[in-house]
Order: C-alpha cells, then structure tokens, then sequence
C-alpha cells in the first residue's frame, strides 16, 4: 500500500473515532499502532489528526474488507459504542459499496463477541454470504 493510501486509511480511522465527539486513549493508542505497522513515523500520523488526508475507496474485495474491519475495530476499541459511529460506519461501509444488509448482519453479530470483536473469518464468512 503507498503512503496516501496508508494516510487516507489513517485519516478514516480518525474520522471515525472521533465520530462521538472525541478521540479517547484507546482509540489513539489503535489508530498509532496501525500506522506503525504501516511503516509510518509518529510525527506523520500526528499531522494527520490535524490536517486528515481525503478517503480513498479501495478497489479490491479484500482491501475493502480488511478497511471495514480496521473501522469496525476502531469504533469498539473504547468498549462504548455511540449511535453517530454506528452512522459513520454504514456511511464509510455504503461509499465503499459495501451492501447495507452485510453491513447491518456485521453490526448486529458483533454484540455476540466479548469486546465486540468479530474474528475475521467471521467477517469473511459474513460478506461471503453477502457477495455470493
């Protein structure tokens, strides 16, 4: 993945975990690990909490799946899930052509895992069933 890529996913995942309104430790804690897996400096990812870089769908099935999850997983990090994140993830889901169906299955099976964690095969398992 090039480094836009990398930030416009950054810069999503801010954007979602501030979705309520503000960004807690945990979520900066996700959203800085992510991008040091990345390959990205501290300094570059504090710029993008201040000046976030435009979203970039993903092309291919995997890559939309796997950036749904990242979303997914930053919105329940905090173990408190609001309302205006929820609509934040369907938004980001809807404008990456996710079907709205997979998307609520996906919200309404989280509440059966400990911490709200899908493990990703169930995710696969679930757009599977959506896209085949």
């Amino acid at each position: 993945m090039n480094i836009a890529k990398q930030k416009a996913l950054l810069s999503d995942l801010i954007y979602m975990a501030n979705a309520d309104g503000k960004i807690d430790a945990a979520e900066y804690d996700f959203i800085y690990r992510i991008g040091a897996r990345m390959g990205l400096e501290k300094e570059q990812i504090n710029n993008l909490f201040q000046h976030p870089q435009s979203s970039a769908t993903p092309f291919s099935e995997m890559d939309r799946i796997t950036h749904f999850h990242k979303l997914l997983l930053v919105m329940n990090v905090d173990r408190v899930t609001h309302e205006n994140e929820v609509i934040t993830l369907k938004n980001f889901g809807l404008k990456m052509g996710i079907r709205p169906g997979a998307i609520d299955s996906i919200l309404s099976r989280m509440n059966e895992y400990e911490d709200k964690i899908i493990p990703s095969q169930e995710l696969i398992a679930i757009f599977q069933t959506y896209y085949n």
